[in-house]
């Protein structure tokens, strides 16, 4: 297998970092091949614009869609772009590590997704979902949060974690990926503490160990249900009968 890690976290001595490590190592006693993106070490530029194309499709009025599908149809997408497509079409796996920020992805990561899933060159109205680019590929975040971890369940303060990461794992499965359960770090906290130091070393250890134990058995691991597109009609809702698999996209009751 090979295997892509894409790391977003500005500090290359923080726990993310060390858990793309521990990936690393992982993937590579097994027998894997595996690459890098280190978005912030790479000063990958996230604010999609009509500076990243060079032959405007419309050069009057600016549209991502547009000058993407240009691009990719010119041979002139960016080249930070497209080694990150490169790099998506290599892997057979890709992980994805970063800290849940203000209940989601940080800014870095999100940018990493308008600029690198681009109209044409990973998705077009007929190459999404069950027909989707990286068909047949698999993805997985791991993402580390501040708060203990029973509040990220059902009825925890800070949100169920399936549903913040919901936008996320839709994305993946957008462009074709299987997307398999998370993994969660929590109470990883630069201000407030939630244990003693020597509790939070026993965890902090326990979580590398974990990360290494659940990538040491993907294949062992179902993705996670969401709806296709042969579920919904021509106006894009679910068809009569058809399942819902999140309160984002809910069945008729």
């Amino acid at each position: 297998m090979h295997a892509l890690i894409v790391l977003a976290h500005p500090e290359p001595h923080s726990f993310n970092a060390q858990l793309k490590d521990t990936a690393v190592e992982t993937f590579k006693a097994q027998g894997h091949t595996v690459e890098v993106s280190d978005l912030y070490a790479e000063d990958f530029q996230p604010a999609e614009g009509p500076r990243h194309f060079a032959r405007r499709a419309r050069p009057e009025r600016f549209g991502a869609q547009t000058e993407q599908r240009h691009a990719h149809d010119t041979g002139t997408t960016a080249a930070d772009v497209a080694a990150e497509i490169a790099k998506l079409e290599r892997a057979d796996f890709v992980l994805f590590q970063y800290p849940i920020w203000w209940f989601g992805m940080p800014a870095m990561l999100k940018g990493w997704i308008d600029r690198v899933f681009t109209f044409g060159g990973v998705y077009t109205a007929k190459q999404r979902y069950e027909n989707g680019k990286f068909l047949g590929k698999r993805a997985m975040l791991s993402v580390t949060a501040g708060a203990p971890e029973p509040s990220y369940s059902y009825n925890g303060r800070s949100g169920e974690l399936a549903l913040l990461l919901w936008p996320m794992h839709k994305s993946l499965v957008y462009v074709g990926f299987q997307v398999l359960p998370p993994f969660l770090s929590a109470g990883i906290q630069d201000g407030i503490k939630y244990d003693r130091p020597v509790d939070e070393r026993h965890r902090i250890d326990a979580y590398k160990k974990g990360l290494a134990e659940r990538l040491g058995r993907l294949d062992a691991l179902a993705p996670l249900p969401f709806n296709m597109l042969a579920d919904f009609d021509d106006t894009g809702r679910l068809k009569p009968g058809a399942p819902g698999y999140s309160p984002f996209i809910r069945a008729e009751p």
